[in-house]
């Protein structure tokens, strides 16, 4: 018979050779930070180039998905026949480009393929430094399997983003609205929790509480409608949205545009042109309305000068995004100041991320607020 005092024995060693390990990793880690960090880094210029490749319609020039193979772009004529003759089977050349050349085809084709290189490349910036600090013991407990998110994370952007190229190549001249929401979604998702992840292995693990509730949430509600503000940009773009009502504050000299319910509450919320434009505008309308509330509400009553200058960071990007959100409307969509207007929003919401993680760990720069 099999004593329960040996297994009872063996449990134990496991359990403190378990802890013995988990007592060697770090506490924190500003080296694991500075990855995390790189890797953010990485994320916003992956969203200003997909912008790019948006605004110059370029995202359906390469039809098919090669994770590996893809990586090596055509490098004859032949070659370049071939990726052509593959464009040419979907709506978009028939319907938009039928007298497309082959030149005008490479111009459009090399914006998709530097977007999905700099992705290929964002998931080595993720897996190999991962690799490297795991078995150098160097990443924190905590941050272990937050880190083993962000890369699931990775590969399942990847796969969403292929899915919103296919969305658009046999029925429809532009990918699915709620596709590219979906996929600048997840950008946006990945963006934030690599951030948070970097922030909390800088620091270490909190010991206290933070600031008070009603601060946290307040941080937090901010931080969570500019992330719906990106979602319904993405719609906005997928719709092509901004080419109407370019008149503001009003849209085509009405508050409210002229709305036909009779097509669907899904359709009007994700297709309809008037509609997730004003849904923009009034997001809009709130976040602003609250980011410069709450930076005069920190200003006033924090005593910490970082935590007010963060807060007023916060309110400044929102104004800027605004006024460039204005001036892309009133442009029709200039390249430039759409491309500027997506890359603002990667930043704002990585300041209001920063605000409120911040807050999340403030302990005595609340303690005489009245707002708690």
């Amino acid at each position: 018979m099999r004593s329960p005092f040996k297994s009872s024995n063996s449990a134990i060693a496991q359990a403190g050779r378990k802890h013995r390990r988990t007592a060697r990793l770090p506490l924190r880690s500003p080296t694991v930070a500075a990855w995390l960090f790189a890797a953010v880094f990485t994320i916003l210029v992956l969203l200003v180039v997909g912008g790019a490749t948006r605004l110059t319609t370029s995202g359906l020039s390469i039809t098919e998905w090669k994770p590996i193979s893809g990586i090596i772009p055509p490098g004859s004529d032949a070659a370049w026949a071939m990726e052509f003759a593959n464009y040419k089977k979907i709506p978009q050349y028939t319907q938009l480009n039928p007298h497309m050349t082959v030149a005008q085809f490479k111009s459009i084709y090399w914006w998709e393929w530097s977007h999905r290189l700099i992705a290929r490349l964002l998931g080595v910036v993720y897996l190999l430094p991962f690799v490297f600090f795991w078995l150098m013991s160097e990443i924190p407990a905590r941050i272990f399997w937050r880190s083993w998110v962000a890369i699931g994370l990775v590969a399942f952007q990847g796969l969403v983003g292929w899915l919103m190229v296919a969305s658009g190549l046999s029925k429809r001249v532009f990918v699915a609205p709620e596709m590219l929401m979906f996929h600048l979604g997840m950008a946006f998702l990945l963006l934030g929790w690599t951030l948070w992840t970097g922030l909390e292995a800088g620091e270490g693990e909190a010991r206290h509480r933070g600031a008070p509730f009603k601060w946290r949430l307040a941080a937090g509600i901010i931080a969570g409608l500019v992330y719906l503000q990106c979602l319904l940009g993405a719609l906005v773009a997928g719709n092509q949205a901004g080419l109407v009502y370019n008149d503001w504050p009003m849209m085509n000299g009405s508050f409210v545009p002229y709305t036909d319910w009779g097509q669907g509450i899904g359709m009007v919320l994700f297709h309809d042109q008037g509609v997730v434009q004003f849904m923009h505008r009034m997001n809009a309308y709130l976040l602003w309305t609250l980011a410069v509330f709450f930076a005069f509400l920190v200003s006033r009553r924090a005593q910490d000068s970082g935590l007010q200058l963060l807060a007023w960071a916060v309110a400044g990007t929102a104004t800027l995004q605004a006024t460039l959100g204005i001036a892309t409307l009133y442009t029709q969509v200039n390249f430039w100041l759409a491309l500027a207007h997506q890359l603002t929003a990667g930043l704002l919401l990585t300041l209001s991320l920063i605000l409120a993680w911040s807050i999340f760990r403030a302990e005595r720069a609340f303690r005489r607020s009245g707002f708690s």
